[in-house]
């Protein structure tokens, strides 16, 4: 038999120091990498290159996977042949996966790169980049789409060494019902935190927004996985004694199949008693779907990641995330607290209004009288595939040329009401609002007083409220114990003699799990001297107190500014005519 080794990497990108941003434990699964994998599975199953030929697949995520460049193509040249993916490059993963396909092409070995920023660069601007013009000068092959229906194809050219410049299905998004499901070794599940594995239930998502890249790369259309490819996805990871899972749909709520899947994952639980549990994204209007947060409680859903965004209707609007309706946002998060699921909410900052003060101010109102459990922070990105940042583009506005800083967590434009140091002020001042003793002591009496699993989110508090400020990195791209090697540097930054880089590593790492550790122990504290409060159950403040008709007049989330009280008069009129 021959061989044909195909390895599967999805990048991780540069710290500010220059250093690869890795974990010993990552925090989010690259469901890029599962799918990949699940469909590079299949065609080795139907052997694609010839009843002769043994396609050997290796899948790595370099998150939580040193990557040398050295030893992928000696695994190649072992192989015989072979070529390396880089899968799901996201736009700040970009310079980094060009780092790595430097050597590997000045060896002769076969790349291709594929992920949203090839997607996202080429169905906004027709593929005119500096990036993608780097990596077409190296030869590598670039993918725009999606790979169901079209492996086979780049795995036949690679195989007889005459891979193309460019595939690009922007044009024909395949159907992914009853395609080969997401999957991942458990090996590589066990290298993130809490053996988190992924799938998508379905893509697109048919809303609008402006600073988004899903719409204009996976399409506003719905297309969805049938209940028959979860129920296979559940069974197969959990014979790997994988149990957690992160549904990765932008919106599973809008997946015109949701109760059908929920239903499916519901008998598995109940009638056959299948220990798992979910993460899931969804909009702010999801509440008002009916049986939809109830189903999700049944079916194991304990957190959900919902997009906020802003309570400002003014920038909600200018972002065409009209969907957004403030005076919705206390019925969803509270129908949410009745489910005892824990949410995380994602919150923009630097809408053109925003200033220091305003954003302050707006934090204060959402810790007072919105019952969300875990707030994330994010620069107004103008991402690569987006409308927002085409849009720039086309104006001629100036935008970061550094890829590497497309991350939510890095200024890449100017403000029209803060200076770049204000806006990075701002954004430290926001976790720093948010994450006080006080209002963490608040969130978590909220979750005892429903009974929700307060002890879950100690971990989440501490990571969240930790992450910038232990590790600079934003908690999304944050794990548990940071990895640095000493030559893993981003061209341009001078490598760190051993004697030096060492014993700096040592005491850095000492000093952060020390952090971490004291982090985690003050809300430990906490959290034992609400349990032991005879009253907690009874507690009550004003985000948890229920509904009511008096709340327009009496919450200042609907005063806080003209463009909110205007919206509330607004939804008023559309009731009374209704």
């Amino acid at each position: 038999m021959r061989k044909f080794c195909l390895l599967l990497v999805k990048p991780s990108h540069y710290d500010d120091d220059g250093y690869v941003i890795q974990w010993y434990r990552s925090a989010i699964p690259s469901n890029s990498l599962a799918a990949l994998y699940g469909l590079a599975l299949d065609c080795a199953a139907r052997r694609v290159l010839g009843d002769d030929v043994d396609l050997e697949i290796h899948p790595f995520d370099e998150t939580n996977t040193r990557i040398r460049p050295d030893e992928l193509a000696r695994m190649i040249d072992d192989a015989g042949g072979g070529m390396v993916m880089m899968v799901g490059v996201q736009s700040n993963q970009f310079p980094r996966a060009l780092d790595l396909a430097r050597p590997l092409r000045a060896r002769g070995i076969q790349v291709g790169i594929g992920g949203f920023h090839v997607s996202g660069t080429i169905s906004m601007l027709g593929g005119q980049d500096a990036d993608l013009d780097a990596a077409r000068a190296l030869g590598i092959s670039l993918f725009a789409g999606e790979a169901e229906e079209r492996l086979d194809e780049v795995l036949r050219d690679a195989y007889a060494g005459q891979l193309k410049p460019m595939y690009n299905y922007m044009a024909d998004l395949p159907n992914i019902s009853g395609t080969p499901i997401p999957i991942i070794t458990a090996l590589r599940a066990w290298r993130t935190a809490g053996r988190l594995t992924s799938f998508d239930a379905g893509r697109g998502c048919p809303f609008q927004c402006s600073f988004c890249t899903i719409i204009n790369v996976q399409g506003r259309k719905s297309r969805k996985r049938s209940p028959d490819d979860i129920e296979k996805i559940v069974r197969e990871n959990v014979s790997q004694g994988l149990h957690s899972f992160f549904i990765t749909d932008d919106n599973f709520a809008r997946n015109s199949d949701w109760e059908a899947i929920l239903d499916r994952i519901i008998k598995l639980k109940e009638e056959e008693g299948i220990r798992i549990h979910f993460i899931i994204q969804v909009d702010t209007l999801c509440h008002k779907i009916p049986n939809f947060i109830e189903k999700c409680r049944r079916a194991g859903i304990r957190r959900v990641f919902i997009g906020l965004e802003n309570i400002n209707p003014d920038s909600l609007v200018g972002a065409k995330k009209r969907q957004n309706k403030i005076t919705e946002y206390r019925k969803m998060l509270l129908a949410w607290k009745e489910a005892k699921v824990i949410t995380y909410a994602g919150y923009i900052l630097g809408f053109p209004n925003d200033t220091y003060d305003s954003i302050k101010h707006d934090i204060e109102i959402i810790k007072r009288e919105l019952p969300i459990d875990v707030l994330e922070f994010f620069f107004l990105t103008p991402l690569p595939g987006s409308e927002d940042h085409q849009v720039l583009v086309k104006k001629g506005v100036a935008v970061d040329a550094d890829m590497n800083k497309y991350d939510l967590n890095h200024v890449c434009t100017s403000h029209p009401n803060m200076s770049k140091e204000e806006w990075e002020r701002t954004y430290r001042m926001a976790w720093e609002t948010y994450y006080t003793k006080e209002h963490v002591e608040a969130v978590l009496r909220r979750l005892v007083a429903k009974r929700a699993s307060a002890s879950n989110a100690i971990l989440l508090m501490t990571w969240f409220g930790g992450s910038l400020h232990i590790e600079g990195v934003h908690p999304l791209e944050s794990g548990f114990f940071r990895k640095k090697f000493r030559r893993d540097r981003r061209p341009g930054f001078p490598i760190v003699p051993a004697w030096k880089f060492y014993p700096s590593y040592a005491i850095e790492t000492i000093s952060k799990l020390w952090r971490w550790g004291k982090t985690y122990a003050g809300l430990r504290r906490i959290y034992t001297r609400i349990k032991r409060d005879p009253k907690r159950y009874e507690y009550m403040d004003l985000a948890l107190t229920p509904v009511t008709d008096d709340d327009v007049d009496n919450l200042e989330l609907f005063h806080n500014t003209a463009a909110a009280e205007a919206f509330v008069a607004r939804e008023r009129r559309s009731a009374t005519q209704g």
